[in-house]
């Protein structure tokens, strides 16, 4: 026997609240096989659910948009920083600057090898430290690092720091629409129960078949058991034969 699947997308939540909601304006509260307070609710729902599925989808739509962009302009500045530091450490093999100085863009001493840069946050922070230190050493009259000059690196970070605070911001829409979809997504599913439950209470004395194909008329929607499929395209196959 096919059993009652509630809806799980938005897609199929809609399709449900709206099916309801027509059967309600076009049938008197007498002849309806749900209560009145239960058609009010969905019907005063239904276009906050609408605007909320569309709110998220634009926030969402937006920040992927925005996302190869931001991408590309973190890729640039983690290659230009990547680059001052091997320079700078080229500096110090060489003997050119000291040891030493790696102190002041916030690195240990000895420390040879690259900091990590793949997040985005290291990024952030070391950029800064690096800029500083950089712009800190030359206040003093030393030889700036060339080839990037900490300048060119400056105009890349600088564009990443800006790309990153907007993608937080289009991050942070995205998240808060999401969740306010979330918390309307329990509420749809509240009132289709409540219909579906009442639409079934209404036809539960007619057979079975019949009970299912009025139910269906409100949005209900039933489905088959892998086994009853199976046991149907059997029974199918059997009456092609004899037919034959």
């Amino acid at each position: 026997m096919p059993y009652r699947r509630l809806p799980n997308t938005d897609t199929a939540r809609l399709r449900a609240l709206k099916a309801a909601v027509n059967k309600g304006r076009e049938l008197p509260p007498f002849k309806l096989a749900f209560s009145q307070s239960a058609f009010t609710k969905a019907d005063l729902f239904i276009n906050s659910y609408e605007k909320a599925i569309a709110t998220y989808k634009a926030a969402y739509s937006k920040q992927t948009e925005r996302s190869k962009e931001y991408q590309a302009v973190a890729k640039k500045a983690r290659l230009y920083l990547s680059h001052f530091i091997q320079v700078l450490n080229m500096a110090i093999s060489r003997g050119e600057l000291p040891e030493e100085v790696r102190q002041l863009y916030g690195m240990d001493i000895d420390e040879r090898k690259l900091p990590n840069l793949t997040a985005d946050k290291d990024l952030l922070e070391w950029g800064k430290m690096i800029i500083q230190g950089e712009t800190s050493r030359t206040s003093r009259g030393q030889q700036p690092v060339t080839n990037p000059t900490i300048a060119v690196v400056k105009v890349r970070y600088e564009n990443f720091a800006e790309a990153y605070n907007h993608q937080r911001i289009l991050q942070q829409n995205t998240n808060r629409s999401q969740a306010e979809l979330e918390e309307l997504r329990k509420k749809a599913d509240a009132i289709i129960l409540d219909v579906w439950n009442e639409v079934e209470e209404t036809f539960k004395s007619l057979p079975d078949h019949e009970r299912r194909e009025r139910a269906q008329e409100y949005g209900l929607v039933y489905v088959y058991r892998k086994n009853e499929i199976k046991g149907l395209q059997m029974l199918e196959r059997s009456l092609i034969d004899l037919d034959a």
